[in-house]
């Protein structure tokens, strides 16, 4: 399951409803991104961060 490295967020379930009330399960997957971040003891390292994390400042990235 791919899952965001900060807060952890990943696919959610439900139902695809059409015209006539058929349900047909589907997923939704987050919109995740593979960046090159800063690590706490002064490293680099390539994670999958979610676009809400990346947008909000919680990813330090390096050029």
């Amino acid at each position: 399951m791919r899952q965001c490295a900060i807060c952890g967020k990943h696919n959610s379930t439900g139902n695809n409803v059409s015209h006539a009330n058929n349900k047909t399960k589907r997923r939704w997957q987050p919109n995740l991104q593979e960046v090159r971040a800063a690590t706490e003891g002064g490293g680099v390292k390539r994670i999958l961060v979610c676009t809400r994390c990346l947008r909000s400042g919680r990813v330090k990235k390096v050029a």
